[in-house]
């Protein structure tokens, strides 16, 4: 009996995450079938026509859907490689100082960023790369002319890709940091009585020994390859840089909710669920036989 009462605390102590997944993520299927429909608010999911796939053959019509689909997993996957390399020299460069004051300083420096919200980080990198900005003024002083880095196509993906590193190495980097903690001292001992260098030492024991973090991490986010980061991208861009920055999320927000095209905007959204779904299965299977890594 007493079992019971503490696994009943900890029931409601879930009850209300199942309740935010049950009315964000479970309800919200029933209501996928206006991809399927000429969907008319008037009518409702019940009353409207239903047309089969002519809402995703339209998709793939439209001149804008490549570039979209393109502009997703391009800025994902430099998301997703930085994301992985960054961290990792970071920690690595972290676990070699030896004063713990200082690592302890930098580590809590690095991870605050983590906690500030898009729509604030979003109004002062625009200050930043601003026409008179800091980082145009620091181009000033070697002759070089001010760029419009929030109009560029050329520039912008860069912005997107280096401002989320920014963001997020510092909290990224824990991973790794409890990786290196689980690697036996003996071995580094064993090392220095050899006469390694702290770079043998680096290279021979450090690195393999966080390896299969790595590759943990690296099969996992294979899952996140539909997904750019819907916050930043809508916080960041303009018209001027939809070429090089409209997202499979940012389009259907405009589709769905300016244009009021829900039947289009469930379509696409659909899509991406679909392919994230089975993304995030091969990831799971690559992980379990590359990493040992299962969650049944």
């Amino acid at each position: 009996m007493r079992s019971r009462k503490h696994a009943f605390h900890y029931h409601l102590m879930v009850l209300p995450g199942i309740v935010f997944l049950v009315l964000f993520s479970i309800v919200p299927i029933y209501y996928a079938a206006m991809a399927f429909q000429n969907f008319k608010p008037a009518r409702g999911i019940t009353g409207s026509e239903w047309i089969g796939l002519e809402n995703f053959t339209y998709m793939f019509q439209l001149p804008d859907s490549r570039q979209i689909f393109f502009n997703t997993i391009y800025l994902a996957v430099l998301k997703i490689l930085a994301n992985l390399i960054v961290p990792l020299i970071f920690a690595l460069l972290l676990n070699e100082l030896r004063q713990r004051f200082l690592r302890k300083s930098i580590q809590t420096i690095v991870y605050l960023p983590h906690f500030l919200s898009w729509v604030l980080l979003a109004t002062i990198f625009f200050d930043v790369f601003s026409l008179d900005g800091i980082v145009n003024q620091f181009l000033g002083l070697f002759g070089v002319d001010p760029v419009l880095f929030y109009a560029s196509n050329t520039w912008f993906p860069a912005i997107i890709v280096s401002t989320d590193v920014w963001k997020e190495f510092g909290f990224n980097a824990i991973i790794y940091l409890a990786a290196l903690t689980g690697i036996n001292p003996v071995l580094y001992e064993a090392a220095s009585i050899d006469g390694a260098s702290r770079f043998r030492q680096l290279w021979h024991i450090t690195l393999p020994g966080v390896m299969t973090t790595v590759v943990l991490l690296a099969t996992l986010a294979l899952g996140n390859v539909m997904n750019a980061n819907f916050d930043q991208i809508f916080n960041m861009y303009n018209p001027l840089v939809y070429e090089s920055s409209d997202i499979i999320d940012t389009y259907v927000y405009r589709v769905g909710l300016n244009d009021l095209q829900y039947s289009l905007a469930t379509a696409v959204g659909l899509l991406k669920s679909v392919v994230s779904f089975i993304l995030v299965v091969i990831s799971y299977v690559l992980a379990s036989r590359f990493a040992n890594y299962r969650i049944f």
